[in-house]
């Protein structure tokens, strides 16, 4: 299996680049910034490059010079938020055991990025409606960053199988489509449906489904432990304790300042 997912590589000593071409990367990432926060609100088929030259305060020409084509505009924009998944939930997750501790890290993690996305939008889910039947560069890369992710998820599954904390019948694929249904479930009952009980469904789903291919030293491996701060119900919900807010933490809505 190829490697996935593959650590940062680390920065060479050079000499630091002209100003000019600083700024210049300075003015692109605020652009991406600021696109990626359109995509996520309004689709990627909601980016034109005469809509980020008004939010920028810029000119469609100095936005263009940067993208060169509304295409690569929103390509750069899916990539943007790949790296920015792998940030917030595969890395810190690979520094969980190998087994049922970096799968369940890995699920737990990707709950907590879909509490975020509530008030805006998973680009991977939205992306899949959008261009499911458009073929093209956009899908191509939307395609293989989530295919990226998956192979990262069965390879987790393998490991789990591999230490023991899983059956030796487990069938990665299946269950692989079974705890990836279960965030598109998560995502549509949260955002759409606004149940405020979604969260705490899906990770009594995820613990049934995963008790259900364990060994006896599954459990043991991985008690499933969730992080503080961590509320069942979604981000708006009447019952939270306070104005919503999004705690760094746990990426949902608490009382922590």
């Amino acid at each position: 299996m190829p490697t996935v997912f593959p650590p940062p590589t680390p920065a060479r000593d050079t000499a630091a680049p002209p100003r000019s071409l600083q700024k210049g990367q300075q003015t692109r990432s605020a652009i991406l910034e600021a696109a990626l926060g359109l995509a996520s609100h309004m689709g990627l088929e909601g980016l034109s490059i005469g809509a980020l030259a008004e939010l920028m305060g810029m000119s469609k020409s100095g936005v263009f010079a940067h993208f060169g084509s509304r295409e690569e505009l929103q390509i750069s924009v899916v990539r943007e938020y790949h790296a920015k998944f792998e940030e917030e939930v595969f890395y810190p997750a690979m520094a969980e055991p190998r087994g049922l501790p970096r799968l369940a890290g890995l699920f737990e993690r990707w709950v907590r990025r879909v509490a975020v996305e509530i008030d805006s939008g998973c680009i991977y889910i939205s992306g899949a409606v959008e261009f499911d039947d458009r073929p093209g560069p956009v899908r191509d890369a939307l395609a293989g960053m989530v295919q990226t992710w998956q192979d990262a998820l069965a390879r987790a599954i393998d490991l789990a199988v591999a230490e023991g904390h899983l059956r030796p019948d487990t069938e990665a694929a299946q269950l692989l489509f079974e705890v990836h249904g279960l965030i598109l479930a998560l995502h549509h009952d949260a955002r759409f449906l606004r149940n405020p009980d979604s969260i705490a469904r899906a990770r009594r789903a995820f613990d049934r489904v995963i008790a259900a291919h364990a060994t006896e030293a599954g459990p043991r491996a991985a008690p499933f432990a969730r992080p503080p701060f961590s509320p069942s119900f979604i981000p708006g919900d009447p019952r939270c304790p306070s104005t919503p807010r999004r705690c760094a933490t746990c990426s949902s809505c608490c009382t922590r300042s």
